[in-house]
């Protein structure tokens, strides 16, 4: 069953004085030189298949005769996502050996050619050709079909409709369907190192059902019920969910091996991860051989286009890689159960096996990462208490004896910029984003001018002079300006 824009290519052929009776006998012997498979012949044409060969690619044709010409259709017949053109061969093809036969036939023996195929006519009530085309209802039905469990498609529509549901629950709440902010991501589970690390370790699975506005949901809905049509009949209910969510995580941890702050969110990885079991069983003798090369091209191109589409900037190549690779890995070895009718207890070993993979490594990578980021941003809160209570000595009423005046500078400004200080200088020895380093590095020289000026004031309010004032007020003015380069760094 082909869903959505199955790739194809029309050609027009003028009838060019011939009747239409003449045209079909043609038509039916140029498919029979070519050894296409008819399967439908009427007087307004035929429907067949190229039948190339075993590992050949093939298409679904049609040729429907009008008054003056007739339309030859070749469309891919394995549910290609890409046809490299192919479909278009296959017409020229087909258009160059209608016109090395047109003129090697007599009138009368198109005439008892045409007698012989009528036989095979069917009544026009019943004429395939003939039919209506589908009603915009019956169109919509087939659209909402897709959404609806059935057998052999039972797990593919409810993730599609948990997916949608999870969105729509999002969109209620107030956000951009466009474009969402990331606050409203993570407070929807997307995975994000800082967070993730940090013991909400469910953010590897549940980032799979979140996306990134409303563009980045069709896509990914439109690849998981293609691939879902495909795979989840091989698999069943129970691994095509498994392969699902084992995927899913492993595309979440190699996404937060990779990245240190970027929010992460989409099915994407989870789809990958079905695309890469497919392919690994599409090396296998588990699919028929005459469908095997093509749905093979077809799905390899459509991953590798977009791997590099995804090198543009935006999008979690690392997700993507991690999910494929999970997948293959799934792929092969699930092959050994799908090959043969295996027993309840050897697809329960072989589901175990898997879990214990994906999710075991995962575990040992998780635990294993250092959250250095995290840490940055634990230390940043700790810094600015100490910098709201460093800051409060300015709001010192001038009538507080000096003494008070100069412990309040001494132990809320002088000691809480030296914790600040070597609380940089912790910072500074973790693997920080290069963006976090550099922002350590202001903070540091923000502390150092800080508690310079902190010091001249204390010494100025000691000696009770005003030697100091102009230092304090260069100290100032370089505070004034790192606090603007900060501001512009945010």
């Amino acid at each position: 069953m082909a869903i959505g824009w199955t790739p194809k290519h029309t050609e027009t052929i003028p009838l060019a004085g011939l009747s239409r009776e003449h045209f079909l006998a043609l038509a039916l012997e140029t498919a029979q030189r070519l050894h296409w498979r008819i399967d439908h012949i009427s007087a307004a044409g035929f429907i067949g298949y190229t039948n190339q060969g075993m590992f050949a690619w093939d298409a679904d044709v049609k040729l429907v005769i009008g008054e003056d010409s007739a339309t030859l259709t070749s469309a891919s017949a394995n549910n290609e996502f890409f046809d490299l053109g192919r479909n278009k061969k296959m017409a020229r093809k087909y258009l160059k050996a209608f016109g090395e036969i047109e003129h090697q036939y007599s009138v009368a023996e198109l005439d008892e050619k045409y007698v012989g195929y009528q036989a095979a006519f069917p009544s026009p009530e019943e004429d395939a050709l003939l039919l209506p085309p589908p009603t915009a209802r019956e169109n919509w039905n087939l659209f909402v079909s897709f959404f609806i469990p059935r057998k052999d498609y039972f797990i593919t529509p409810l993730l599609l409709d948990l997916n949608m549901l999870i969105f729509v629950l999002m969109a209620c709440t107030g956000m951009n369907i466009i474009s969402p902010d990331s606050d409203v991501l993570l407070r929807w589970g997307a995975n994000f190192k800082p967070l993730t690390l940090d013991g909400q370790w469910w953010r590897l699975i549940s980032n799979c059902f979140v996306h990134i506005g409303i563009l980045h949901l069709l896509l990914n809905m439109y690849a998981l019920a293609y691939i879902g049509l495909l795979l989840e009949p091989y698999l069943g209910k129970i691994k095509f969910l498994f392969v699902y969510l084992l995927a899913g995580l492993g595309a979440s941890m190699v996404s937060l091996w990779w990245h240190d702050l970027t929010v992460s969110a989409g099915a994407s990885g989870a789809i990958f991860g079905l695309y890469g079991v497919f392919i690994a069983l599409l090396t296998t003798r588990l699919v028929a051989k005459e469908t095997r090369m093509p749905l093979l091209a077809s799905i390899m191109v459509f991953v590798l286009y977009n791997l590099f589409n995804g090198l543009k900037g935006g999008i979690d190549n690392a997700a993507h890689i991690g999910g494929l690779i999970t997948g293959i890995v799934l792929g092969y070895l699930l092959y050994p159960v799908l090959r043969r009718p295996a027993s309840t207890v050897a697809n329960a070993v072989v589901l175990a096996l898997g879990i214990a993979l994906v999710a075991g490594s995962s575990a040992f990578v998780y635990l294993r990462l250092p959250n250095d980021t995290g840490t940055f941003d634990t230390a940043m809160n700790t810094f600015g208490a100490l910098e709201e209570e460093a800051l409060s000595i300015y709001q010192l009423p001038d009538t507080m004896p000096t003494d008070s005046l100069l412990s309040a500078v001494q132990h809320k400004g002088i000691d809480n910029w030296k914790k600040s200080q070597a609380l940089m200088d912790q910072l500074q020895r973790l693997q920080l984003p290069d963006v976090l380093q550099k922002r350590v590095a202001a903070l540091s020289d923000y502390s150092d001018l800080r508690l310079r000026s902190c010091e001249l004031l204390y010494q100025s309010l000691q000696k009770n002079t005003d030697q100091y004032n102009a230092e304090i007020e260069d100290c100032n003015r370089k505070i004034e300006a790192l606090i603007e380069t900060l501001k512009k760094e945010k």
